[in-house]
């Protein structure tokens, strides 16, 4: 299964566009999608989900699974929280784009988020260290690659996204990187081949890049549905026959194994003790054949020696 965790969205996306977006990333290999929402501070009090309903049951188009993300803007990581859980509880996947060196070192030593989203054609005031990466990495924070920005930036952009881009798989040595698109149309989407010969050339191994198109984004949905689906550990208690249910369920071959057992129990202890009896009483009646022969010796040994009465 391939993903691609970032199809921008937007209110005024057309529902044509969109489809178009999604039948041609079903034709690509994508096989589950998720639409991306850029939030915007500051954020609504009861967030409720701004995505179309009624996509996936296309009758005409072949659609791949959708899923909801939103991303969230972070300058100031003084205000840390951004009310997470109450955004958790509507869209499916969160991610955060940091736009300052104290934002970006927070969101990889402190949030609880699975995906740091850059973009790439900007001009950083700050360096993407190994340390911070590294830490981010062992936490289980996912760094995305968006492909589509470098096709639709201009020149500087272009060298800005392939500078950026270099800098944080070196700091990160290619490991968790998830690779996205953030297609606006479909004309902005690459195939998985495509992509993963792209980022090769900027020096992310084709098995990395696989893992990034597969089995990281695939943890990601795993373990975020884990944490709306579960309470302290506990993601799901499965209902437990009682006794009596149980017993009531038995086959008839299963109540006759039982008695079966039963009496073979019952005969070996049975045939325990009736050979332990017949033990006795052969060593009773070896006893007194022994004590006969005794007296007969006796007799002949002193023939003038009246038995005794």
């Amino acid at each position: 299964m391939i993903y691609d965790l970032n199809i921008a969205w937007t209110p005024s996306t057309t529902s044509e566009r969109l489809l178009q977006t999604l039948s041609l990333a079903h034709s690509l290999g994508y096989s589950t999608v998720a639409l991306n929402h850029t939030l915007e501070l500051p954020f609504p009090t009861n967030p409720t989900s701004p995505f179309p309903s009624g996509l996936e049951s296309s009758p005409s188009r072949k659609l791949p699974k959708l899923l909801h993300r939103a991303t969230l803007p972070l300058d100031d990581p003084a205000a840390s929280n951004y009310r997470l859980q109450s955004l958790a509880n509507v869209y499916d996947i969160l991610a955060i784009r940091p736009l300052t060196d104290k934002a970006f070192q927070n969101a990889c030593l402190t949030l609880d988020i699975p995906i740091i989203s850059l973009d790439l054609t900007t001009h950083f005031p700050f360096h993407f260290r190994p340390k911070p990466c590294m830490a981010a990495v062992s936490r289980g924070v996912r760094f995305e690659i968006c492909y589509a920005q470098l096709l639709t930036a201009d020149n500087r952009g272009r060298a800005n996204f392939i500078s950026n881009a270099t800098s944080i798989i070196r700091a990160t040595r290619g490991r968790g990187i998830i690779i996205s698109s953030e297609a606006k149309t479909a004309l902005s989407l690459r195939g998985p081949a495509d992509v993963v010969n792209l980022l090769n050339v900027w020096g992310l191994a084709n098995e990395k890049g696989l893992e990034g198109l597969r089995n990281i984004p695939r943890s990601i949905v795993v373990n975020e549905g884990m944490k709306r689906n579960g309470f302290r550990g506990v993601i799901n208690v499965v209902q437990v026959a009682s006794r009596d249910s149980r017993d009531s369920n038995k086959s008839p071959l299963e109540d006759n194994e039982q008695s079966t057992g039963t009496d073979t129990d019952l005969g070996g202890k049975k045939g325990q003790k009736q050979k332990r009896k017949n033990g006795a009483e052969d060593g009773q009646s070896i006893s007194k054949r022994q004590a006969k022969k005794m007296r007969l010796a006796a007799r002949s040994a002193d023939p003038d020696k009246k038995p005794a009465s």
